[in-house]
């Protein structure tokens, strides 16, 4: 039988194109697939609200636009938490009649964002005044999985069979040499007022480093009445990776390496 040149064209034409497609897909099937990228969030990092009764604010990093989820979170749960308070603000004036009285104040602030190839960290700086002699800011951590997208306990970042004792040895000493060189304060004693912090139960976050992409270890938020009175303030104190050393959850131990702060960084993570 013959077969025309037209024919013949398509023929080889065809074998092309299969051929083609095949090397395609062995491509595409040794190819690892990388997850897609998350858009950044889009929305304020800045809330503000001002009234006879209240002075509330909410400010966000512009690191936490890589996160959207938690973004929305964040200021989803921070803004009503304001709201809240302006209004508690107005019914205590008009309950108490202290209408001369300044302002309740709030701010909340969220700052030195610290990320590593798999967490994500953040102090949350938290300024009440609600009358009476002076105000207060509580400090405490946030830690977020990126892999998972959840935030991650304190608790998460130990190991489960770490040696709880020795981990609490650790956290005393660095306070009791903190207090050194704060004038008037009150050393730590296993018994008493004043006694070594429940590990278990200290805000923490994670420490900057100089190794891009790494932590070089944790810092434990202590807030003014934790192991001292109020006259010495809070202790923000950063105990390098190394001196954790197994106490540190293997999950999360490749998160940290190089060397950054150390000791009593009060002063510097302290807002201004």
């Amino acid at each position: 039988m013959k077969i025309t040149r037209t024919f013949r064209y398509m023929l080889v034409c065809s074998s092309i194109a299969l051929s083609v497609a095949a090397c395609d897909r062995g491509q595409k099937g040794n190819e690892t697939e990388k997850p897609a990228a998350s858009a950044e969030a889009d929305g304020p990092l800045k809330y503000e609200s001002v009234t006879p009764y209240a002075k509330v604010s909410l400010t966000l990093p512009e690191a936490i636009k890589g996160y959207p989820d938690l973004y929305k979170q964040l200021y989803d749960a921070e803004v009503g938490k304001l709201k809240d308070y302006s209004e508690g603000a107005q019914s205590d004036r008009s309950e108490f009649g202290s209408a001369d009285l300044p302002p309740y104040e709030k701010t909340i602030l969220y700052s030195q964002p610290v990320e590593t190839g798999r967490l994500f960290s953040m102090m949350r700086s938290d300024f009440d005044y609600s009358g009476g002699a002076h105000s207060n800011t509580v400090a405490t951590g946030l830690l977020w999985d990126r892999t998972t997208n959840k935030q991650v306990a304190a608790a998460d970042l130990f190991a489960a069979d770490a040696d709880k004792a020795l981990l609490g040895r650790t956290l005393c000493d660095a306070v009791n040499a903190a207090k050194k060189g704060r004038q008037g304060s009150v050393p730590l004693q296993a018994t008493g007022m004043w006694t070594c912090p429940d590990v278990s139960k200290v805000a923490v976050m994670l420490a900057p480093s100089d190794t891009a992409g790494k932590s070089s270890g944790i810092t434990f938020l202590l807030n003014a009445y934790d192991v001292g009175p109020y006259v010495e303030g809070p202790y923000y104190l950063t105990i390098p990776f190394e001196a954790l050393g197994k106490a540190i959850n293997p999950t999360y131990a490749a998160e940290f390496a190089g060397t950054g702060p150390k000791g009593d960084v009060t002063q510097t993570l302290r807002p201004q």
